[in-house]
């Protein structure tokens, strides 16, 4: 039997129910577990904590909007986390971790074999946080890294925190979403960021909505698309005081890299399926119709 999903939001859970998730975790027939805002006591928190432990098949984990809510649930997810090796999603969105939270919680991050998406927006997170999340974004070829990253609704980071993250975004060699939507981070951040993406070879989705963007920080956006060879092809910039026109112009640009992209992708593909074809005649030129699939992150299904 393949592995299946439990997702429940905004439950109270009993003692049987946590008896039967469990269970399920140990027999390995679980891919998803969501306990999405979900009631449940210490005991049976710490009993969910060890069937994540034992799981070999579990791939995605939920406990968002408040289910870590407190530092000794943190130590007994972190316990779970260093034995586990299947996770390769940890959605803690809504959590009230704070640094000193997440600096319990990081050995087992910054070890765990499988871990590619994080969530750790609206979890009450500063500069120190920032500085332990950089970690997880290593350089090139270093390690293993982080591939999403979600850090919304932080408000407690400075210009500062944010400006190292930029570093550590655009020396990594494997993150391609990042999630910074509502934060207060205004121009002088989203300049930091630009000269991020234009240094990174894998950034393909930023969300900037709702972080106090205006017109200077669009035209140096725009500026970077138009100017710079960049991996970028979506670029959230909703819910900011930038006018309609300069959002379309960029987006037209993403857009056009994009289509540039694909063409060349096709090509290369149709070479590699018809090794026999030679074009002789340099100057020729052949239009090949194929269908390229490029490789795809485990989907996310929730927040």
């Amino acid at each position: 039997m393949l592995p299946g999903s439990i997702q429940i939001s905004g439950e109270t859970l009993s003692g049987a129910e946590i008896r039967d998730i469990c269970e399920s975790l140990r027999e390995n027939s679980v891919r998803l577990l969501s306990l999405r805002g979900c009631q449940l006591s210490e005991r049976d928190f710490g009993h969910v904590c060890r069937g994540v432990a034992e799981s070999r098949s579990l791939a995605q984990l939920n406990l968002n909007l408040g289910i870590v809510s407190n530092i000794n649930r943190v130590k007994q997810l972190a316990e779970a986390l260093k034995t586990n090796r299947s996770v390769q999603s940890l959605f803690l969105h809504g959590s009230p971790l704070t640094d000193a939270g997440l600096a319990l919680l990081n050995p087992a991050l910054s070890i765990h074999p499988s871990l590619v998406a994080l969530d750790l927006g609206d979890c009450m997170l500063g500069d120190e946080g920032i500085n332990l999340i950089c970690g997880l974004l290593p350089p090139d070829g270093a390690k293993s890294g982080l591939k999403e990253l979600t850090l919304s609704a932080n408000p407690g980071v400075t210009s500062k925190g944010w400006g190292r993250l930029a570093i550590a975004v655009a020396h990594s060699s494997q993150l391609r979403v990042l999630n910074l939507d509502y934060n207060p981070l205004g121009d002088q951040v989203a300049g930091m960021l630009a000269v991020a993406v234009a240094s990174s070879r894998t950034l393909e989705v930023l969300d900037l909505e709702g972080t106090g963007l205006t017109n200077q920080s669009a035209q140096t956006l725009l500026d970077m698309v138009e100017n710079y060879p960049t991996a970028l092809r979506t670029l959230i910039l909703a819910e900011n005081n930038i006018s309609p026109e300069l959002q379309q112009q960029i987006s037209d640009l993403l857009s056009e890299g994009e289509e540039e992209e694909e063409m060349d992708a096709r090509e290369v593909t149709a070479r590699e399926k018809n090794p026999w074809i030679c074009q002789n005649n340099s100057s020729s030129q052949m239009v090949l119709m194929t269908s390229g699939l490029g490789d795809s992150l485990l989907a996310e299904t929730e927040m």
